[in-house]
Order: C-alpha cells, then sequence, then structure tokens
C-alpha cells in the first residue's frame, strides 16, 4: 500500500482572537499555531485559568502536514455540539497546526443543539477569518559555499530564479543556504528522513553551474518545512 505524501499544506497565519454573542451568551474563540499535542492542551489548560469564570472551554485541534491528529472536546455542552462542529471548521478550512479554542459565557437563555452548533461554528470562522492562513511546504535545504565577491551577485540572480534564500552565513567564504521544493512529500505521519526528498536537486545543480562556471556546487544538508 502506497503512503499518502504531503509537499504542502496550509496553517494560520497568527495566532489571534474573535468573539460573537448569541442570545447574550459570548463565545471568544481563540487560535494559536502548534505542532505537538501537548502544546494544544497547554493552551487549553491556560484560557482555562485565564477565562476562570467562563463555563465551557471547548476545544478542537488538527496537527501534522497531512492533518493526522484529531481532536475534539465538548467540554460539558451537549455532546458533539461543540467540539465537533468546531473540528468540522478546521477541517473544511483545511488548516493543520492548529488548536481552537472556544470560551462560552452563558447568556440566561438555552441555544438548543442546533444553536450551539451553528455558534461553536461560527465563532471558530470568525477567527480564521480574523487571522488569516500561509501555506507551509517542504523544501530540499542545500548549502552553497561561495566567495564574497560572487556572494551578493548570486544570492541576487538566485532569488530572481525562484530559489529560496533561506540564510546567509558570512566568514571566510560566503555560505548560502538555499531551499527548493522537494520532489517527493512526507508520509502521512509527517516524517521526513534524511534521504528522502532530492528536492529538484539536478534543476539546482545545474542553475548553479550556469552562473558559477562551474566552480561552486549545491550540496543537499536535509529538508525543511517552511512558511512561504
Amino acid at each position: 500500500m502506497e503512503l499518502t505524501v504531503v509537499t504542502s499544506y496550509l496553517t494560520v497565519a497568527r495566532n489571534g482572537t474573535a468573539e460573537i454573542e448569541v442570545k447574550r451568551s459570548r463565545f471568544l474563540c481563540t487560535v494559536a499555531r502548534v505542532t505537538e499535542e501537548a502544546d494544544a492542551r497547554a493552551v487549553v489548560e491556560r484560557l482555562r485559568k485565564e477565562h476562570w469564570d467562563a463555563r465551557h472551554h471547548c476545544s478542537a485541534f488538527v496537527l501534522g502536514p497531512a492533518g493526522a491528529v484529531q481532536r475534539s472536546s465538548d467540554d460539558g455542552e451537549p455532546a458533539g455540539t461543540a467540539g465537533a462542529p468546531m473540528l468540522e471548521v478546521l477541517r473544511g478550512r483545511e488548516v493543520s497546526d492548529v488548536v481552537a479554542v472556544v470560551t462560552r459565557w452563558f447568556g440566561g437563555v438555552l441555544l438548543g443543539a442546533g444553536g450551539l452548533v451553528r455558534a461553536y461554528g461560527d465563532a471558530v470562522r470568525a477567527c480564521l477569518d480574523e487571522v488569516g492562513t500561509l501555506r507551509r511546504s517542504l523544501l530540499a535545504e542545500h548549502e552553497l559555499v561561495v566567495s564574497h565577491a560572487d556572494a551578493g551577485r548570486l544570492e541576487s540572480e538566485l532569488r530572481a530564479r525562484g530559489v529560496t534564500v533561506l540564510d546567509v552565513a558570512y566568514a571566510d567564504r560566503v555560505t548560502l543556504r538555499l531551499g527548493v521544493p522537494a520532489d517527493e512529500g512526507v508520509p502521512a505521519d509527517g516524517a521526513v528522513s534524511g534521504d528522502r526528498a532530492s528536492g529538484g536537486s539536478g534543476g539546482l545543480a545545474a542553475l548553479v553551474a550556469e552562473l558559477t562556471a562551474g566552480d561552486a556546487v549545491p550540496v543537499q544538508v536535509g529538508n525543511r518545512w517552511t512558511d512561504l
């Protein structure tokens, strides 16, 4: 059976909050970018302590390039009326490495199951609209060592040709750390091994040879998920 591979995915552009009110009940959604389940749960606990006077702190999170880890909690609301609709919004927006927590202050009016489903989902939608999204891509990472005299020109030329310059380190010579899209993705569990993803190495090598008359060769040193 062939493993599903992923070379890019969406996540939230920043952490943030948004609040809606439904029949005097306040629903404050907090969205945060996380990569580990422990970190997602820590966000829930932080908000539980920060908003100790609220009745519910319902949550949902999706983790991993392929969204392999998905959890939700109704935190005392009727089963399926809070965490599940929150998780459905995250899935629908196709975002991962994100936790959403909706803190509810009861306003004295019962909303019913349908009202709760709409309110919790709408709170998450409002927050995602507020924070926006960005794309993370798997890049094959290369090092290119060149002279100081050539570094500036090469950096400019490589950027112009669509190569991502991840870092520039100056010493006796200049080391450019470059990223190009990976030819292969990662398994659905999110693991990246050092011998996977040749990452367009041939194309980068040919481009560098063209720009340096064959005097420099990029060396792949690993793989990196990068915000683009």
